[in-house]
């Protein structure tokens, strides 16, 4: 028998310790109004049952943003004002209830179903029951008189921005993408009338380079050693006349060799016409008598060739006027480049 009610006594500890620890923390909530106007104020009251000096609170207000002044609920359809109030009633036995009321505000019609509310008191928390709020809109025609709403107040934080229309702000980036190509569009056009292009012109090789990089072109295909000597003479001299077409004006691709013998003759390289003059008669015996030089005579007509653009191509002259004073070094003037008849 004493076994027994030891059993039965060890039961009923247990479950009063039980219902103990669930009825430490409880929250209720309702609405002073399921139905509410929207745009208009309504309050939802929150009761919670705790033990006395356990501090406890809302996460939802606690994170809340404090310059915002409110927390949005349902897809921030509803808010909930932080500015709230909270009386505390003692119910003895070492339990309180808190009765938080909450202003609610809804700016979009509709039904809603609010969420569960949690309630944090160290390390017990519990749930409040969930309410549906009915948000009607408002009917309203240009005949009817404003009564029971706020005046239009300025926007906090007020900027020049206000002014501009949502699709200039939504669509900032198109907005400067058109700028950007019309200034595009207007800085080539303006090029184009100035320069005849848009895109920067490259630089043309000159009449040395051009020369030189045939040269060395017509030198590895070997057309002499293949017995085309006449290709080769032909290709040389093509290569000399337009050499003398850019380099001095001289019109050599219109000319014969005795024409252009003339004109080196009274011209300033007039002592380099030797290399010319080798290079045209070695060309006309084979161009014309179909004759065939001698390996020689073939690189005697290159060497000269590179001889003779080597030693006609511009380059730079310094003039330097040297001044002697008492302990002073002399001044180098300024580097000028010889154009030398280049065109």
């Amino acid at each position: 028998m004493n076994r027994i009610l030891r059993f039965f006594s060890v039961i009923a500890l247990s479950l009063a310790c039980v219902s103990g620890v669930s009825a430490k923390v409880s929250v209720s909530a309702r609405l002073d109004s399921v139905s509410v106007l929207m745009g208009k104020l309504t309050t939802l009251n929150l009761e919670v049952v705790q033990d006395k000096g356990k501090p406890g609170g809302f996460p939802l207000f606690r994170n809340a943003d404090i310059n915002k002044g409110y927390v949005g609920i349902c897809g921030d359809s509803i808010e909930l004002r932080t500015s709230y109030k909270a009386d505390t009633i003692d119910l003895g036995s070492n339990r309180i209830q808190i009765n938080y009321k909450v202003p609610l505000q809804a700016f979009d019609s509709g039904s809603y179903r609010l969420p569960e509310f949690v309630y944090v008191s160290e390390s017990d928390s519990a749930r409040s029951n969930a309410l549906t709020l009915n948000v009607v809109p408002v009917n309203v025609t240009a005949d009817d008189p404003i009564a029971g709403f706020a005046q239009v107040a300025e926007p906090e934080g007020k900027s020049v921005l206000d002014a501009l229309p949502d699709w200039m702000v939504d669509y900032w980036w198109i907005i400067i993408a058109i700028l950007l190509a019309i200034v595009a569009f207007l800085w080539g056009m303006r090029r184009y009338k100035k320069e005849g292009t848009v895109l920067k012109k490259k630089p043309e090789p000159t009449p040395y380079e051009t020369a030189i990089k045939d040269l060395r072109e017509l030198k590895a295909k070997n057309l002499w050693e293949q017995g085309m000597e006449k290709e080769y003479f032909t290709r040389l001299t093509d290569i000399l006349r337009i050499y003398l077409a850019r380099r001095f004006g001289i019109n050599a691709m219109e000319m014969t060799s005795r024409e252009i013998m003339d004109h080196l003759y009274s011209s300033d390289v007039k002592d380099k016409r030797d290399y010319v003059r080798q290079i045209l008669s070695v060309a006309d015996f084979v161009k014309f008598a179909k004759v065939r030089p001698l390996p020689a005579d073939n690189i005697a007509a290159y060497d000269n060739a590179v001889r003779f653009v080597e030693e006609t191509k511009p380059v730079p002259v310094v003039a330097a006027d040297a001044e002697e004073g008492d302990g002073q070094n002399p001044e180098i003037k300024k580097t000028e480049t010889k154009k030398g008849g280049e065109s």
